[in-house]
This record gives C-alpha cells, sequence and structure tokens, in this order.
C-alpha cells in the first residue's frame, strides 16, 4: 500500500480525495448567462458564468441589484430544469410578476421570510446540512443589508436605544458556516447588499455587514450607475459592476452594462467600448460602428449604436476573430492586460 492510499484509508472524512481525482475541482459547475459581459465579470470568459461560491452584489438602492441576482439565477434554473430557488426575503419589493419578467418559475421557488441575521443563519445551515451534492439549488438573498441582529429587534422591543455590536458577528458567522457548504455540495449563492461611503477626503464605497461577508464571498460586485440619456429624454441607466473581490477576475475591472426601460438589460453591451479599445470594432465617424477584419484590416459595413446591442453585429466578432481571447486577457486572473482599463471605462457610473 501507498503512503497515499494509507493516508486517504486512515482519513476519517468521507470527501477526502486525491487532488488530481477531487470532484471539487474537476467538477466544478459553471452556468453561463446570455449576457456576454456578465460572464466575463463572474468567470473572465464569455464562455464562463455563474460557479458554486458567495456571489456578493452591493451598491446603493435601485441599483439593479436584485436584477442582476435574479437573472443569474434564472440562467442556473434554465441550464438545470429541475432545480430550485431558495429565495430568503428581507426587503419584501420582488411581487411574483418581478421573478416572471426573468421566466423564473414561481412554482420552483421557496420564498422564505426573514427579519434578523439569526433566522437567516439557522434556517439555512439547516437547509444545506440537508442538501446533496446533485440536488440542484441556487440561493438568494435580498438582501444582507437590510437585515438587523436578534439583539438589535429585541433592544426595540424593550424601548432599548443601544449600539448593537452583534450584527457584524453573527454575519461573520453565518457565511463562515454557509461557504464549505457552498464548494462541497456545488451551490451557487448570490447575496444582495448595500454599501455606504467610508469617512475621509477621498471616500471610497464600503460593502456593509462587516470583514466576514468579505472573507468568505468569492465575488464581490460593487455597482455603479449613471443615466443613459437620448437628449434630455432619459432612456435607462449605465450600470457598471466594479470587480472588489474575484477568485477568477482581476480586482478593480469594470464591466458596462445597460439597462433600457423597454428592452431590459441589453445582452450585447459593455462588448462595444472592449472591442474599439482591442481594434476588433472602429468607429468611421460619429455615430456610426463597423467591426474590423483583424486579418485584412478590412472595415465591415457602418452600424448605428442601437445595431451594436444585437446579436448580428458580434456573431461573426466572436466567430470568426480571437475577440473571445482578448477579453479573457483583459480581465482574466493570470493574463497582462491589452489595453488600459481606462480606455474601456472612462469614469465610473
Amino acid at each position: 500500500m501507498s503512503i497515499m492510499d494509507k493516508l486517504k484509508k486512515n482519513s476519517k472524512l468521507k470527501n477526502t480525495e486525491v487532488l488530481s481525482e477531487s470532484k471539487f475541482f474537476n467538477e466544478k459547475d459553471m452556468v453561463p448567462t446570455d449576457v456576454p459581459m456578465i460572464n466575463v465579470a463572474l468567470s473572465g470568459s464569455v464562455d464562463g458564468g455563474l460557479t458554486p461560491g458567495l456571489t456578493v452584489l452591493a451598491g446603493p438602492s435601485k441599483h439593479f441589484k436584485t436584477s442582476f441576482a435574479l437573472l443569474m439565477a434564472a440562467s442556473y434554473m434554465k441550464k438545470y430544469p429541475d432545480s430550485v430557488m431558495l429565495f430568503y426575503d428581507s426587503e419584501f419589493g420582488s411581487p411574483q410578476s418581478y421573478f416572471e419578467q426573468f421566466d423564473i418559475d414561481t412554482s420552483r421557488v421557496l420564498h422564505t421570510p426573514i427579519t434578523n441575521v439569526e433566522e437567516l443563519k439557522f434556517d439555512m445551515i439547516g437547509q444545506l446540512e440537508q442538501l446533496d451534492r446533485d440536488d440542484k439549488v441556487v440561493v438568494v438573498i435580498d438582501s444582507i443589508g437590510n437585515l438587523a441582529s436578534k439583539k438589535e429587534m429585541e433592544d426595540a422591543l424593550n424601548e432599548k436605544s443601544v449600539a448593537d455590536m452583534s450584527r457584524a458577528k453573527a454575519l461573520k458567522g453565518l457565511f463562515r458556516m454557509a461557504t464549505p457548504y457552498l464548494a462541497m455540495k456545488n451551490i451557487p449563492m448570490l447575496a444582495v447588499n448595500h454599501t455606504y461611503k467610508e469617512i475621509g477626503l477621498f471616500p471610497k464605497d464600503i460593502v456593509g455587514g462587516g470583514t466576514g461577508i468579505y472573507y468568505s464571498a468569492d465575488n464581490i460586485w460593487i455597482i455603479g450607475r449613471q443615466q443613459d440619456k437620448k437628449g434630455t429624454e432619459v432612456q435607462g441607466y449605465h450600470f457598471v459592476i466594479n470587480v472588489e473581490k474575484s477568485r477568477y477576475v482581476k480586482e478593480k475591472s469594470k464591466i458596462p452594462i445597460t439597462v433600457s426601460w423597454d428592452g431590459g438589460v441589453r445582452n450585447y453591451s459593455g462588448l462595444l467600448d472592449v472591442a474599439l479599445a482591442g481594434g476588433y470594432a472602429t468607429k468611421p465617424s460619429n455615430g456610426w460602428y463597423a467591426s474590423v477584419d483583424q486579418k485584412t484590416g478590412e472595415v465591415g459595413a457602418k452600424v448605428r449604436h442601437d445595431q451594436t446591442l444585437e446579436e448580428e453585429f458580434w456573431n461573426p466578432i466572436f466567430n470568426d476573430t480571437d475577440f473571445k481571447e482578448f477579453l479573457k486577457k483583459q480581465y482574466s486572473i493570470g493574463h497582462k492586460d491589452q489595453v488600459s482599463m481606462d480606455e474601456i471605462v472612462t469614469e465610473d457610473a
């Protein structure tokens, strides 16, 4: 018997395995969405997507955080028709019609109202403990930022006005316990959170909930926005996903996504800026854009900006050039930037 076999046999833990054969690394799930730049923000690749583990979507109010979470959860449920969403709700701002906008069958959503961190912790850990690795479940928490601690609730009921130091500790304990389950049982978790401004001369956005969330998360996005205007008319918002932490994507990467009032998420938004910076597209004249053949330098037919948000514009660029590899080199950890990030997103939303 080899030393490896001896150690493996002697282990008291059933999941002990030789690393090269470990299902935790070799069988890691990755679920693509219909939005290429969301996939890039999650995994550094257009062909990547949502992975097991904790993804935190943070930002001020009305920054599309819940919508991004449901968009990704919907992709998971589409890939696995027998899957279920476990939806923990502390904000009560998402009616059934909101889920249906993302083609989510609400009969496959287990809605669990929560009022404090301890309720979330006890119920979630109990649920995760009962699941097997083959069970297909996606967890959504909406939101962490709106959750009080049990002590804070009790103090309010007893008319005590004292500072609560237990909330951050309770959240840290929650995610410290949940994170191993997510990896071992192949479960993605999407948690909506709030941000606040750091005190100082040059304040930056800080993710609420203490350091425990930061340590436990695989991905942390801080979402900014600015209005999408045509003249004086607001047509929607340009969002920027600022990658604060990731296991796959270079930190501080900026991923632009456009959402319009009439069309919702523009699936191919964010790509044009990268293509222009990399020479895969050009702007031959004001208000016009065209693809560029990387081999011949030939410029394609001119189109208006709205047409660059359609699949037809991008199919030849994805299929006939190395643009996917360029994106991976631009954003994926382990690759050197091809162009400056400031050339892609010139100002934060």
